[in-house]
């Protein structure tokens, strides 16, 4: 009796128990079949508010598009408004100053007119001279060359490497004068050297490229004076021509003895005829950006030769590049009109 009582409560026990369980399973099947549903329910509630949205935006009526691709088409005509927006502050800007006519970075969209030139006067160690009478004739110093910078948007910088026996009394004294001037690109991975002047105007124009955004970059010899506000003038003068090359254009000899001065090693790429392609004189020269640009990408593949304004002209060559013989950039002599002579 007692065995079959004690039997009989743990088989009701047991079904109460399956039953309990059950239940619970059933609820949470419920449930979760609830929240699919309502999942599917939100998604295909954005699916078709999107697609709707598309539709009321580029009356093409009903749409297959899928929600990824009109996600992004929304995305790309936001960006359209944002473009316009900015198109229209920076026509503003444009009739204030020097500025681009390409949209800046959007890290860049700040109050701060674009530069229309960076200007390097290629100098070398033993030209403390020139560039004190560069500094006293031409150059400003101190604040006024951070007043050129801002009001005409023109930086300049003298050019210098380092010297082949590095930390020297050459580089130490560059330093010094730097630190009191502050008015030096100092090229850490260039030897300074007659040789190499080609490669040091490649890597001036690498430099300014990456750390200024400027319309035109432009190199100077450190025996050259200048009008700076005429070299500005002539510069904007050229600011509709996206990829422009500005000098005094010429050509001449190709020098194949070793004792002449102006030596060609490799004088026998130029043809029979020994004759120097057009190339703007290396007294004073200058580029626009998305030349300079094309010099910072390329730098490890761009050819050098004996001398710098051939090497320059070179690299041009083959590119849809508009060449301007621009006559008050020969500095031969201080002629009516010329923006430069030779000291």
């Amino acid at each position: 009796m007692n065995g079959r009582g004690s039997s009989n409560r743990l088989s009701s026990t047991s079904g109460f128990r399956s039953r309990i369980s059950f239940l619970m399973l059933s609820m949470f099947s419920t449930m979760a079949a609830l929240y699919v549903a309502g999942r599917l329910w939100l998604d295909s509630e954005n699916r078709v508010y999107l697609i709707e949205e598309l539709d009321r935006r580029t009356g093409q009526g009903h749409s297959a598009i899928s929600v990824d691709d009109t996600l992004k088409i929304i995305t790309c005509r936001e960006q359209q408004k944002r473009l316009a927006a900015l198109q229209t502050e920076l026509g503003k800007a444009s009739q204030e100053g020097f500025v681009s006519k390409n949209l800046l970075d959007n890290s860049e969209r700040d109050s701060k007119k674009k530069l229309l030139a960076v200007v390097g006067v290629s100098t070398n160690f033993g030209n403390k001279k020139n560039r004190d009478a560069i500094r006293k004739a031409w150059m400003p110093t101190g604040a006024a060359l951070k007043k050129l910078e801002e009001e005409k948007g023109i930086v300049i910088r003298f050019v210098i490497g380092r010297s082949s026996s590095r930390g020297d009394s050459s580089d130490r004294a560059i330093d010094d004068e730097s630190r009191r001037s502050n008015d030096f690109i100092i090229i850490n991975d260039h030897v300074e050297s007659p040789q190499e002047q080609a490669k040091k105007t490649k890597l001036f124009f690498v430099h300014a490229a990456e750390n200024w955004d400027a319309e035109f970059y432009a190199k100077v010899n450190d025996n050259i004076y200048v009008n700076i506000d005429a070299v500005g003038a002539v510069l904007a003068s050229h600011l509709d021509k996206p990829r422009v090359y500005i000098g005094c254009m010429k050509s001449g000899e190709v020098f194949s003895q070793p004792e002449n001065k102006w030596y060609e090693p490799e004088w026998w790429k130029f043809g029979d005829g020994k004759s120097y392609f057009r190339h703007a004189s290396g007294e004073i020269f200058a580029i626009s950006k998305a030349l300079a640009q094309f010099i910072s990408i390329n730098r490890s593949i761009l050819r050098t030769y004996a001398h710098d304004d051939v090497s320059a002209g070179s690299w041009f060559i083959g590119l849809d590049v508009k060449h301007v013989d621009e006559g008050k950039f020969c500095c031969a002599s201080w002629s009516s009109g010329s923006v430069c002579a030779a000291a």
